[in-house]
């Protein structure tokens, strides 16, 4: 009966606090209420209207395109470009970037922080003690008779803390470390796409210059043919010494173009090793071609009011206001009363059997209330931190339209980088259609070997243009997708913003 009186007594007293602690959640939170920006007005990125084109090559990178307005893009959208090779490599790369973890495990840091600033913010401190002491009473040191009494004295209680948030302060704090955490998880997300992309764009580039790289020593060899041609006429005296320097001169200058490819080429390796987080070393990366990859024929664009809720560097800048807003409503909590209560109840005894009787309860319950009354920075501090709001108003504004802007160079760089490839086929086609004829002039004798060198040579330098407005538009298109936001859909409800939150009513 004495243990459940004392029970008795510390529920009642836990109850009134949890009553309390209801009470603060609903009490009222000064500051303004955070509420998303609005998405832009405008419903398309460019001033003229996109076009569709369709270019004749010999390869897959000339199909035509479609620009398809309101459709999703996929996560995945490197899967687009139907290369098994690539896709692998991405995986290879989301498994094992040395970035790509370091972002994941910065996410999860805020949101254990978050985690532990809800825990102590929204709920009461409870502890509980145990104690035993052995102590000498010297009773002569009062004057008192009776000389040295020896004791043991135990007790046992259970202490209850609460910050009675009266005007949300601590709660818009909470609001912030939430908001904090939708931030890094934006990073996150950024960062993926970023990788994601990253890859694409060296393995195209990595199959690029390959192709480049051949076509430059294919043209080496034809030019080295006729200077060999060249020096046995010198030799002869069929030709002047001026044209047979002039032939070596271009040997050279084309000899020393390759070293610098071969330099572009290796690096390329060595980036895609790094994004994949391997060794250059030791790295095993494949070897692409432009074949390898197929150019998507449609196109997704996204309406810029979808736009600004997919791309993970404007919601990681609309986290940050977030998180400015909520910073600015617990600076203006400082200029509000603070309320701090607790409770205690245990038992004392000099034995641990009459440790739980009513005569050895003790207990307590405390209130206190703090108001400023002069503080002449503190205006000052809570007109600072509402200048960061604007700052974060302003920087959110900017991302948005860096990220329009983004996407209009990228479409209108696809449509030019259309008419560019067609150009660079039509001189292919004629290079081609000029070698054919000139081979078949040759096996007649209508023409000489040099002719012959000299058409090849022309045909191999129109292959390199054509290889490199074939890159163009694949990464281009891939930059596409990025500018896009990659699929990555502001589905999830972040803390911040979830309804369960109390900051966020």
């Amino acid at each position: 009966m004495q243990n459940r009186s004392i029970l008795k007594f510390f529920l009642s007293r836990s109850a009134a606090m949890l009553s309390l602690t209801a009470l603060s959640l609903t009490a009222c939170t000064v500051g303004p209420d955070y509420k998303r920006s609005a998405p832009p007005a405008s419903s398309a990125y460019t001033a003229g209207k996109l076009e569709t084109r369709t270019v004749a090559t010999r390869t897959a990178q000339g199909n035509a395109q479609r620009f398809v307005t309101g459709q999703t893009v996929s996560t995945s959208w490197w899967q687009n470009f139907r290369s098994p090779k690539l896709d692998a490599l991405i995986d290879q790369a989301l498994k094992n970037s040395p970035t790509l973890l370091s972002a994941q495990a910065t996410l999860l840091q805020a949101q254990q922080t978050y985690a532990a600033q809800a825990g102590s913010t929204l709920y009461p401190k409870i502890d509980a003690t145990v104690g035993a002491q052995r102590e000498l009473f010297n009773t002569a040191a009062f004057g008192l008779p009776g000389g040295n009494y020896l004791f043991n004295l135990y007790n046992v209680g259970v202490g209850v803390n609460y910050n009675f948030d009266l005007f949300g302060g601590n709660r818009r704090t909470l609001e912030a470390y939430a908001a904090q955490a939708d931030y890094q998880r934006y990073l996150s997300q950024a960062a993926k796409l970023t990788l994601a992309g990253n890859v694409v764009t060296a393995a195209m580039t990595q199959a690029e210059y390959a192709a480049q790289l051949q076509d430059s020593k294919d043209i080496l060899a034809l030019q080295q043919q006729q200077l060999s041609i060249a020096q046995q006429r010198l030799t002869l005296g069929a030709v002047a010494r001026s044209d047979a320097l002039a032939l070596q001169t271009q040997v050279e200058q084309t000899r020393a173009g390759i070293p610098p490819l071969l330099n572009r080429l290796q690096q390329t390796n060595h980036l895609l090793a790094l994004l994949t987080g391997q060794e250059p070393g030791n790295a095993r990366i494949p070897q692409f071609t432009l074949t390898d990859f197929t150019l998507p024929s449609e196109l997704p664009v996204v309406i810029p009011s979808q736009l600004v809720r997919q791309r993970p560097d404007i919601q990681a800048s609309e986290a940050l206001l977030h998180v400015a807003n909520a910073q600015y409503g617990a600076a203006v909590a400082t200029a509000y009363p603070n309320i701090g209560l607790s409770a205690n109840v245990g038992s004392e005894s000099l034995t641990t059997a009459g440790l739980f009787g009513p005569a050895s309860m003790i207990w307590s319950l405390a209130g206190q209330i703090a108001q400023p009354l002069f503080n002449g920075g503190l205006q000052a501090g809570i007109q600072s931190v509402k200048s960061g709001y604007v700052i974060a108003v302003a920087n959110y504004r900017q991302t948005v339209l860096l990220a329009l802007r983004n996407v209009a160079d990228v479409l209108r760089a696809l449509d030019n980088d259309a008419q560019t490839l067609a150009a660079q086929a039509a001189a292919d086609n004629a290079a081609q259609a000029s070698l054919a004829l000139t081979r078949q002039q040759y096996a007649l004798g209508g023409v000489n070997y040099l002719q012959l060198l000299n058409a090849q040579q022309a045909a191999q330098q129109t292959s390199i243009n054509l290889i490199a407005a074939q890159t163009q538009r694949l990464t281009d298109t891939a930059a596409l997708y990025q500018a896009m936001g990659g699929g990555l859909h502001d589905t999830a409800k972040s803390a911040a913003q979830s309804p369960n939150n109390v900051s966020a009513r």
